[in-house]
Protein backbone atom coordinates (compact mmCIF):
# COMPACT_ATOMS: atom_id res chain seq x y z
CA UNK A 1 0.00 0.00 0.00
CA UNK A 2 1.54 3.31 -1.07
CA UNK A 3 1.07 6.64 0.62
CA UNK A 4 1.21 9.90 -1.27
CA UNK A 5 3.56 12.45 0.19
CA UNK A 6 2.26 15.96 -0.19
CA UNK A 7 5.01 18.56 -0.21
CA UNK A 8 4.15 21.79 1.49
CA UNK A 9 5.74 24.80 -0.20
CA UNK A 10 8.15 26.75 1.92
CA UNK A 11 6.72 30.00 3.18
CA UNK A 12 7.88 32.91 1.10
CA UNK A 13 8.98 36.28 2.36
CA UNK A 14 6.25 38.42 3.80
CA UNK A 15 5.76 41.48 1.62
CA UNK A 16 4.97 44.54 3.67
CA UNK A 17 2.15 46.80 2.65
CA UNK A 18 3.71 49.69 0.68
CA UNK A 19 1.23 52.14 2.19
CA UNK A 20 2.07 51.01 5.73
CA UNK A 21 5.80 51.25 5.05
CA UNK A 22 5.35 54.74 3.63
CA UNK A 23 3.39 55.88 6.67
CA UNK A 24 5.98 54.36 9.00
CA UNK A 25 8.78 56.15 7.16
CA UNK A 26 6.89 59.46 7.31
CA UNK A 27 6.23 59.00 11.03
CA UNK A 28 9.90 58.32 11.67
CA UNK A 29 10.90 61.40 9.71
CA UNK A 30 8.65 63.50 11.96
CA UNK A 31 9.11 61.78 15.31
CA UNK A 32 12.91 61.44 15.30
CA UNK A 33 13.68 65.17 14.74
CA UNK A 34 10.98 66.20 17.23
CA UNK A 35 12.36 63.85 19.89
CA UNK A 36 15.90 65.07 19.21
CA UNK A 37 14.93 68.74 19.56
CA UNK A 38 12.89 67.99 22.68
CA UNK A 39 15.87 66.18 24.23
CA UNK A 40 18.18 69.11 23.49
CA UNK A 41 15.69 71.58 25.00
CA UNK A 42 15.40 69.39 28.09
CA UNK A 43 19.20 69.27 28.45
CA UNK A 44 19.27 73.05 28.07
CA UNK A 45 16.58 73.49 30.77
CA UNK A 46 18.30 71.01 33.08
CA UNK A 47 21.67 72.76 32.75
CA UNK A 48 20.17 76.18 33.51
CA UNK A 49 18.24 74.74 36.45
CA UNK A 50 21.17 72.90 38.03
CA UNK A 51 23.95 75.39 37.33
CA UNK A 52 22.02 78.44 38.49
CA UNK A 53 23.35 80.57 35.64
CA UNK A 54 21.64 84.01 35.64
CA UNK A 55 19.14 84.72 32.84
CA UNK A 56 21.16 87.65 31.53
CA UNK A 57 23.92 85.14 30.69
CA UNK A 58 21.87 82.15 29.53
CA UNK A 59 18.09 82.22 29.85
CA UNK A 60 16.19 78.98 30.12
CA UNK A 61 13.63 77.70 27.60
CA UNK A 62 10.77 78.96 29.79
CA UNK A 63 12.17 82.51 29.82
CA UNK A 64 12.70 82.44 26.05
CA UNK A 65 9.15 81.18 25.49
CA UNK A 66 7.86 83.96 27.75
CA UNK A 67 9.80 86.58 25.77
CA UNK A 68 8.51 85.05 22.54
CA UNK A 69 4.92 85.57 23.73
CA UNK A 70 5.30 88.88 25.59
CA UNK A 71 7.41 90.58 22.90
CA UNK A 72 5.41 89.27 19.95
CA UNK A 73 4.04 92.72 19.20
CA UNK A 74 7.60 94.00 18.79
CA UNK A 75 9.16 91.02 17.05
CA UNK A 76 6.36 90.14 14.62
CA UNK A 77 6.61 93.35 12.50
CA UNK A 78 10.40 92.92 12.38
CA UNK A 79 9.92 89.32 11.26
CA UNK A 80 7.64 90.48 8.47
CA UNK A 81 10.21 93.04 7.27
CA UNK A 82 12.98 90.43 7.17
CA UNK A 83 10.70 87.90 5.46
CA UNK A 84 9.64 90.43 2.84
CA UNK A 85 13.22 91.41 2.03
CA UNK A 86 14.30 87.77 1.89
CA UNK A 87 11.60 86.62 -0.51
CA UNK A 88 11.79 89.71 -2.72
CA UNK A 89 15.55 89.35 -3.05
CA UNK A 90 15.19 85.63 -3.78
CA UNK A 91 12.59 86.34 -6.47
CA UNK A 92 14.84 88.95 -8.09
CA UNK A 93 17.80 86.56 -7.86
CA UNK A 94 15.77 83.84 -9.58
CA UNK A 95 14.75 86.13 -12.42
CA UNK A 96 18.21 87.69 -12.79
CA UNK A 97 20.14 84.42 -12.34
CA UNK A 98 18.12 82.45 -14.88
CA UNK A 99 18.02 85.30 -17.37
CA UNK A 100 21.75 86.00 -17.12
CA UNK A 101 22.54 82.27 -17.35
CA UNK A 102 20.55 81.98 -20.57
CA UNK A 103 22.40 85.02 -21.89
CA UNK A 104 25.81 83.58 -21.00
CA UNK A 105 25.34 80.19 -22.68
CA UNK A 106 24.39 81.72 -26.01
CA UNK A 107 28.03 82.16 -26.93
CA UNK A 108 31.41 81.14 -25.55
CA UNK A 109 32.69 84.69 -26.02
CA UNK A 110 29.76 86.12 -24.09
CA UNK A 111 30.53 83.78 -21.19
CA UNK A 112 34.23 84.69 -21.23
CA UNK A 113 33.42 88.41 -21.27
CA UNK A 114 30.65 88.61 -18.64
CA UNK A 115 30.99 85.66 -16.27
CA UNK A 116 34.01 87.16 -14.44
CA UNK A 117 31.86 90.17 -13.54
CA UNK A 118 29.44 87.89 -11.70
CA UNK A 119 32.36 86.22 -9.93
CA UNK A 120 33.69 89.60 -8.81
CA UNK A 121 30.31 90.49 -7.31
CA UNK A 122 30.20 87.14 -5.53
CA UNK A 123 33.67 87.21 -3.98
CA UNK A 124 33.35 90.83 -2.82
CA UNK A 125 31.98 90.80 0.76
CA UNK A 126 28.57 92.41 0.97
CA UNK A 127 29.67 94.18 4.16
CA UNK A 128 32.41 95.93 2.18
CA UNK A 129 30.13 97.29 -0.54
CA UNK A 130 27.08 98.00 1.64
CA UNK A 131 28.25 101.59 2.43
CA UNK A 132 28.31 102.36 -1.30
CA UNK A 133 24.92 100.76 -1.79
CA UNK A 134 23.52 102.81 1.08
CA UNK A 135 24.84 105.99 -0.56
CA UNK A 136 23.39 105.33 -4.02
CA UNK A 137 20.17 103.48 -3.08
CA UNK A 138 17.06 105.66 -2.73
CA UNK A 139 16.16 104.14 0.67
CA UNK A 140 17.53 101.78 3.29
CA UNK A 141 15.02 99.07 2.40
CA UNK A 142 16.12 99.17 -1.25
CA UNK A 143 19.76 98.94 -0.11
CA UNK A 144 18.98 95.88 2.00
CA UNK A 145 17.15 94.34 -0.94
CA UNK A 146 20.13 94.92 -3.24
CA UNK A 147 22.58 93.41 -0.75
CA UNK A 148 20.45 90.30 -0.28
CA UNK A 149 19.97 90.01 -4.04
CA UNK A 150 23.73 90.09 -4.72
CA UNK A 151 24.38 87.24 -2.29
CA UNK A 152 21.56 85.00 -3.55
CA UNK A 153 22.20 85.77 -7.22
CA UNK A 154 25.46 83.90 -7.86
CA UNK A 155 24.48 80.38 -6.63
CA UNK A 156 21.41 80.44 -8.88
CA UNK A 157 23.45 81.76 -11.80
CA UNK A 158 26.26 79.24 -11.32
CA UNK A 159 23.96 76.23 -11.01
CA UNK A 160 21.84 77.33 -13.94
CA UNK A 161 24.86 77.83 -16.21
CA UNK A 162 26.16 74.41 -15.24
CA UNK A 163 22.77 72.85 -15.96
CA UNK A 164 22.41 74.50 -19.35
CA UNK A 165 25.91 73.35 -20.33
CA UNK A 166 25.34 69.78 -19.12
CA UNK A 167 22.72 68.84 -21.70
CA UNK A 168 23.45 65.65 -23.64
CA UNK A 169 25.09 66.65 -26.92
CA UNK A 170 23.40 63.76 -28.70
CA UNK A 171 20.03 65.29 -27.87
CA UNK A 172 21.23 68.68 -29.08
CA UNK A 173 22.33 67.09 -32.35
CA UNK A 174 18.93 65.39 -32.62
CA UNK A 175 17.16 68.73 -32.23
CA UNK A 176 19.42 70.22 -34.90
CA UNK A 177 18.71 67.25 -37.17
CA UNK A 178 14.98 67.92 -36.95
CA UNK A 179 15.50 71.61 -37.71
CA UNK A 180 14.70 73.02 -34.27
CA UNK A 181 15.57 76.67 -33.79
CA UNK A 182 17.85 77.91 -31.00
CA UNK A 183 14.88 79.06 -28.94
CA UNK A 184 13.05 75.77 -29.43
CA UNK A 185 16.15 73.90 -28.26
CA UNK A 186 16.38 76.20 -25.26
CA UNK A 187 12.74 75.91 -24.15
CA UNK A 188 12.13 72.24 -24.97
CA UNK A 189 15.51 70.70 -24.14
CA UNK A 190 18.00 72.84 -22.23
CA UNK A 191 15.70 74.45 -19.66
CA UNK A 192 13.96 71.15 -18.69
CA UNK A 193 17.33 69.38 -18.50
CA UNK A 194 18.72 72.16 -16.27
CA UNK A 195 15.79 71.96 -13.86
CA UNK A 196 17.59 69.83 -11.21
CA UNK A 197 20.50 72.31 -11.18
CA UNK A 198 18.05 75.19 -10.88
CA UNK A 199 16.35 73.55 -7.90
CA UNK A 200 19.72 73.14 -6.18
CA UNK A 201 20.46 76.81 -6.73
CA UNK A 202 17.00 77.69 -5.41
CA UNK A 203 17.59 75.85 -2.12
CA UNK A 204 21.03 77.42 -1.68
CA UNK A 205 19.84 80.89 -2.68
CA UNK A 206 16.91 80.79 -0.26
CA UNK A 207 19.16 80.31 2.76
CA UNK A 208 21.73 82.82 1.54
CA UNK A 209 19.04 85.45 0.91
CA UNK A 210 18.00 85.26 4.56
CA UNK A 211 21.60 85.43 5.78
CA UNK A 212 22.32 88.37 3.49
CA UNK A 213 19.21 90.24 4.62
CA UNK A 214 20.32 89.99 8.26
CA UNK A 215 23.98 90.81 7.55
CA UNK A 216 23.02 93.76 5.35
CA UNK A 217 20.84 95.17 8.10
CA UNK A 218 23.70 94.80 10.57
CA UNK A 219 25.98 96.68 8.15
CA UNK A 220 23.39 99.35 7.38
CA UNK A 221 22.66 100.00 11.03
CA UNK A 222 19.01 100.65 10.23
CA UNK A 223 16.71 101.37 13.14
CA UNK A 224 13.16 102.36 13.82
CA UNK A 225 9.73 100.91 13.32
CA UNK A 226 10.48 99.59 9.83
CA UNK A 227 13.53 97.59 10.85
CA UNK A 228 13.92 93.84 10.68
CA UNK A 229 14.98 91.20 13.14
CA UNK A 230 18.65 92.17 12.89
CA UNK A 231 17.94 95.50 14.59
CA UNK A 232 15.87 93.74 17.27
CA UNK A 233 18.83 91.45 17.94
CA UNK A 234 21.15 94.42 18.41
CA UNK A 235 18.57 96.25 20.49
CA UNK A 236 18.13 93.26 22.80
CA UNK A 237 21.90 92.94 23.12
CA UNK A 238 22.38 96.61 24.05
CA UNK A 239 19.59 96.42 26.62
CA UNK A 240 20.86 93.08 27.99
CA UNK A 241 17.44 91.60 27.24
CA UNK A 242 18.87 88.16 26.49
CA UNK A 243 15.51 86.28 26.49
CA UNK A 244 14.27 88.60 23.72
CA UNK A 245 17.54 88.08 21.86
CA UNK A 246 17.04 84.31 22.00
CA UNK A 247 13.43 84.73 20.90
CA UNK A 248 14.55 86.76 17.85
CA UNK A 249 17.15 84.11 17.05
CA UNK A 250 14.46 81.46 17.31
CA UNK A 251 12.32 83.43 14.84
CA UNK A 252 15.22 83.64 12.39
CA UNK A 253 15.87 79.91 12.71
CA UNK A 254 12.21 79.06 12.14
CA UNK A 255 12.12 81.38 9.13
CA UNK A 256 15.21 79.66 7.70
CA UNK A 257 13.67 76.23 8.26
CA UNK A 258 10.45 77.39 6.59
CA UNK A 259 12.36 78.69 3.56
CA UNK A 260 14.29 75.44 3.26
CA UNK A 261 11.08 73.42 3.58
CA UNK A 262 9.31 75.49 0.92
CA UNK A 263 12.20 75.30 -1.56
CA UNK A 264 12.65 71.56 -0.90
CA UNK A 265 8.94 70.97 -1.49
CA UNK A 266 9.08 72.92 -4.75
CA UNK A 267 12.09 70.85 -5.79
CA UNK A 268 10.33 67.59 -4.91
CA UNK A 269 7.18 68.70 -6.71
CA UNK A 270 9.17 69.39 -9.88
CA UNK A 271 11.47 66.36 -9.87
CA UNK A 272 9.82 63.46 -8.04
CA UNK A 273 8.14 62.04 -11.15
CA UNK A 274 11.15 61.80 -13.40
CA UNK A 275 14.54 62.67 -11.93
CA UNK A 276 16.80 60.07 -10.32
CA UNK A 277 17.53 62.23 -7.28
CA UNK A 278 13.85 62.19 -6.22
CA UNK A 279 12.63 58.79 -7.37
CA UNK A 280 11.81 56.21 -4.71
CA UNK A 281 14.01 53.10 -4.93
CA UNK A 282 13.34 49.64 -3.58
CA UNK A 283 16.97 48.98 -2.62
Amino acid sequence: MSTDIVETPAPGPVIANPLTAKRRDLALRIIVPVVTVAALVFIWWLYVKLSGVPPYILPGPVAVAGAFVNDWGTLAPALWVTTKITFLSLLLALIGGVGFAVFLVQSRWIEIAFYPLAVILQVTPVVAISPLILIYAPSTQVALLICAFLVAFFPILSNMVQGLKSVDHNLINLFELYGASRWQTLFYLKLPAAQPYFMTGLRIGGGLALIAAVVAEFAAGSAGAGSGLAFRLLEAQYRMNIPRLFAALLMLSLLGVAIFAITSFISWLSLHRWHESSLKREN
